[in-house]
């Protein structure tokens, strides 16, 4: 029995990460969309007290906002989700490549090369600004300041 439980372990490890189930109930799990997209009826249209319609109206255009809403983002995620997804994916993948290819190997050549440079400016700054404020620190050094309070 334990054998088999490893077993089945290691396929789950070994399992392409491109094939994992995904979960259908809690399609947001990092919480990106918390703030944005949260609208309801009540955020975009209210009547002040003393300007109401009719209950019917009232109850027909919440019901009509509510279902109108539901179902065009449900046809809109239906006819442009897959390319939107393919071109979302083709742009990570832009980036990613970009930034393993091109971006991190500039900068590793970038910081090799400017290490030389690094060495010439630390000998400069340690040849010529040490001994000047060492000697503007010694001309210092002597000044008393004395405060005296006048009555």
């Amino acid at each position: 029995m334990a054998e088999e439980r490893t077993e089945l372990e290691e396929r789950i490890i070994i399992k392409d990460q491109h094939t994992k189930e995904i979960d259908l109930v809690n399609r947001d799990p990092k919480h990106i969309n918390e703030d944005v997209v949260k609208v309801d009826f009540e955020d975009v249209i209210a009547e002040p007290v003393g300007t109401y319609s009719f209950d019917g109206v009232w109850k027909a255009s919440y019901t009509t906002f509510t279902v109108s809403k539901y179902w065009c983002y449900r046809l809109l995620s239906a006819v442009l989700g897959i390319p939107l997804a393919i071109v979302w994916g083709f742009l990570f993948a832009l980036i990613s490549f970009c930034h393993i290819w091109a971006v991190v190997p500039c900068i590793k050549s970038y910081l090799i090369e400017i290490q030389c440079v690094s060495r010439i400016y630390s000998l400069c700054i340690h040849t010529f600004c040490d001994p000047f404020f060492e000697a503007l620190s010694k001309i210092c050094s002597n000044i008393r300041v004395a405060l005296r309070k006048e009555i």
